[in-house]
């Protein structure tokens, strides 16, 4: 291979890795280093990086994969007669296959004294070291170019404390990826850095003796200049090939395998053209890298095709993204949002209902989503009212923010547009792999390896699906004041220690105190019932108060009863019950609830027992208002009524319920089943929600409303009942044994990180039925009403008679 750069390894890399065996590889590369990523050579002038943190491969690597590395070597002949290449040392290697990966050259104006000393490109690590030297014994440098590698030259050497000026030729920075707004707004910011401009400014002429000194513009003015790095473009490297009289035009042809007009000669990246397009940005010299790989493994004939692609810039604190056309015409509608005082700016240009352009600055949380938009050509007539307020906010009330995003972000969106790496793959990486930190998951996917700007994105997924165990201190945390284990430690403690007491379990973990305390006696009971149903005695004095009482204490001190009313379906003889026992007690307010149950407020503590057994006459059971338990299964009419519902949502929401009731959590557990999408049940911010569609039925899990409203992640999509009621007991059971006491679905689910959820409940097929049959199991010994023991069977009596009747006569 002729050329050492990212095209050509990364063909080599993707080649190792499909047929490690086929070839004896010899590469020529014209500078004395191993193969290094070319796009971070900004954040190495502005001194973010060092050269050894963005070398991709270094020499012994060439080595350890028995491949011979020509360094410091420029090829000047390819013998195609002869199939040989030479360089100009004299070195000479033949072939079987070439591959030439000779890149591109910084195009310099032809202005006179353009070869003065001091007067360079940007393009390698020679030209670094170059900018780095100067500002070390230089004042005053000049950018000519106000594109993306000029303005993070200018910003580099800016951070190094040179007097910056880019002048440019054109009336606005970037002219090519942003509008004029964006522009400004772009422009502003590095103004505020200290880096000068100089707009519409023609360039005639560099002066100096033997070293730069003045630059000249076409309108007379002059401005010092100590150095000048030339950035207003590339061209294809394509001399070799020429002079080997292989087909070139702006560059060396290539078909869609990435074959030469040699069929012994193939080409990747910045030398190549593809049909009339060359090529400066890195995503797809990587997508030819791989098709030419495949071509040279001959076991898998990609062809390549011509993408959209990216533009973000690596300047540390600009957010920057722009993908397709920058300016709207007569066909396209643009969608703006300006907010200049905060440095935010986005558009969106649409036409036919599809997006075919977008310019973000300041937030680019969205890019990749809109881009992904914009390559799939996808119809967003849909979404179009929100588009602009990005994926989070798509039938959501706002409240989800950066989580809600990336667990909407699908799995083919495009995480690393220089690697084509796609939340999927990172994800999956993190889950399988058992990755940690970013670092890992750019050794694995090579994810923000590159140009580095998607490293935040990167880094919320790898957030969001390893949810806290990435920040170590929720995991941390003790459970009280009472010991220093953690809520996992004590739960694995039980387990593995088969611990069934509170007793046991605090003399085993050497509990500082004797009874524990308020924190830590529900939490320690509640872990012990979970983990041995049916064998742990549920401890009632480690229950709050109305936990204890079964029944909400009001602020009055009377409580209100709540019967379970299954899926809010009720009769007639229930309602006379209920209005029986109002008028028999003289309670007060008899309120409608938002769980679609009837509240009896105003009753008296020592009346709750007769209150329960008059109920349970009328066939009536405790709603479990009070508990860290399931609490309702709210329903709409559904298809036995609704003529907009698709499936039997009341009896999908009576079975669940009859399923679920009793169940003890670690928190309070609410469902909800809707008929359609519509959503009249509000699934959708439930713990476990069922939206009916026409093939079945959505589950969502981990919803909240209340303060702060969460929108549920969607689990999964099923088709029958049975399978509604498996997932929503295996969803329970897995909640039940992991997360932390008190902890809703809501934040657990935020916690572990959705993709875990998924893996334990929807591709665990087995996983999933011994979760639901474990479920199942412990409902055996919950489902016991515990208004009847109280109400006939005489259970914790004294919990509802004074402890002695005071005289106030006395």
């Amino acid at each position: 291979m002729i050329g050492n750069g990212m095209a050509g390894m990364r063909t080599i890399e993707e080649l190792l890795k499909l047929a490690p065996d086929a070839y004896d590889i010899t590469i020529f590369g014209a500078e004395p280093f191993g193969n290094y990523n070319r796009i971070m050579l900004s954040p190495v002038l502005a001194g973010e990086k060092t050269i050894d943190e963005i070398m991709i491969n270094d020499l012994q690597w060439y080595k350890n994969n028995n491949i011979t590395l020509h360094a410091n070597k420029t090829v000047v002949e390819i013998n195609r007669a002869e199939k040989k290449v030479i360089a100009e040392d004299g070195t000479f290697e033949s072939y079987d296959r070439l591959l030439i990966a000779t890149g591109s050259n910084p195009f310099m104006l032809p202005v006179p004294g353009g070869k003065l000393s001091g007067v360079i490109g940007f393009r390698d690590i020679h030209d670094v070291d170059t900018m780095l030297d100067s500002a070390k014994t230089k004042k005053k440098a000049v950018v000519i170019g106000a594109g993306l590698l000029g303005l993070e030259a200018a910003n580099g050497l800016k951070l190094q404390g040179m007097d910056v000026t880019v002048v440019h030729i054109m009336d606005c920075l970037m002219e090519r990826q942003l509008d004029k707004p964006a522009a400004k707004l772009l422009q502003s910011e590095l103004e505020s850095r200290g880096i000068k401009f100089l707009l519409d400014a023609r360039t005639q002429e560099i002066l100096g003796d033997d070293h730069v000194s003045r630059i000249r513009f076409a309108d007379g003015a002059e401005i010092e200049a100590d150095l000048v790095v030339m950035a207003v473009g590339i061209r294809p490297n394509f001399e070799l090939a020429q002079k080997a009289d292989l087909e070139c035009d702006r560059g060396i042809v290539v078909s869609e395998t990435m074959l030469s007009s040699d069929p012994s000669v193939y080409s990747v990246g910045e030398c190549v053209q593809f049909e009339e397009h060359t090529y400066g940005l890195v995503a797809p010299l990587f997508d030819m890298a791989k098709v030419c790989a495949s071509q040279l493994a001959d076991i898998d004939h990609k062809h390549y095709v011509h993408t959209e692609t990216s533009t973000k810039l690596k300047v540390s604190g600009v957010d920057l993204f722009s993908a397709g056309i920058i300016n709207g015409n007569e066909a396209t509608d643009d969608i703006i949002f300006q907010d200049p005082a905060n440095g935010v700016y986005k558009k969106i240009i649409l036409q036919d209902h599809k997006i075919v352009g977008v310019v973000l600055y300041g937030d680019t949380f969205d890019g990749s989503w809109y881009f992904e938009l914009l390559r799939e050509a996808t119809d967003v007539s849909e979404m179009r009212s929100h588009l602009l307020f990005g994926q989070a906010h798509l039938g959501d009330s706002g409240h989800g923010g950066v989580n809600d995003a990336i667990a909407a972000m699908s799995d083919d969106a495009e995480i690393c547009g220089c690697n084509g790496v796609t939340k999927g793959c990172v994800t999956k990486a993190i889950i399988e792999k058992g990755l940690q930190t970013l670092d890992e998951v750019r050794a694995h996917t090579k994810a923000s390896a590159s140009c580095g700007s998607c490293t935040g994105l990167v880094e919320q997924v790898l957030a969001h699906t390893l949810g806290a165990d990435y920040s170590d201190s929720p995991s941390e945390k003790p459970v009280c004041k009472c010991t220093d284990y953690t809520h996992d430690d004590v739960r694995k403690a039980i387990t593995e220690q088969k611990l069934t007491s509170l007793k046991a379990l605090m003399n085993a973990m050497e509990w500082r105190t004797v009874d524990g305390c308020a924190s830590c006696r529900p939490a320690l009971n509640y872990y012990l019932i979970a983990a041995w149903p049916g064998k742990v005695e549920d401890d009632y004095r480690s229950r709050f108060i109305n936990e204890r009482i079964h029944a909400n204490i009001q602020k009055d001190g009377t409580y209100s009863v709540i019967p379970r009313i299954w899926g809010g379906v009720t009769t007639a003889d229930e309602l006379r019950t209920i209005a029986d026992v109002a008028d028999k007690y003289e309670i007060p307010t008899v309120k409608i609830t938002g769980g679609q149950r009837i509240d009896l407020l105003g009753v008296k503590k020592e009346d709750l027992p007769a209150v329960w057994g008059d109920l349970n006459k009328g066939g009536m059971i405790s709603g479990h208002a009070y508990s860290k338990g399931l609490r309702t299964v709210k329903t709409c009419v559904g298809q036995e009524w609704c003529r907009f519902g698709t499936q039997k949502s009341m009896q999908m929401g009576i079975e669940l319920e009859k399923m679920t009731w009793g169940s003890w959590t670690p928190a309070k557990f609410k469902i909800a089943v809707s008929g359609c999408p519509r959503n009249c049940a509000e699934a959708t911010i439930k713990d476990f929600g069922v939206v009916a569609v026409d093939s079945g039925w959505e589950l969502h899990i981990a919803g909240n409303g209340g303060i702060k409203v969460r929108v549920t992640d969607l689990l999964c999509k099923v088709k029958t009942e049975d399978e509604v009621r498996e997932y929503c007991g295996a969803f329970m059971q897995v909640y039940r044994e992991e997360a932390h006491y008190l902890e809703r679905t809501a934040h657990w689910v935020e916690r572990i990180g959705l993709p875990y959820v998924k893996q334990r409940i929807v591709e665990d097929s087995e996983g999933r039925k011994a979760l639901n049959k474990r479920f199942l199991e412990s409902q055996v010994y919950a489902q016991v009403d515990p208004w009847a023991e109280r109400a006939s069977e005489g259970v914790d009596a004294h919990e509802f008679v004074a402890l002695t009747q005071i005289n106030k006569q006395q």
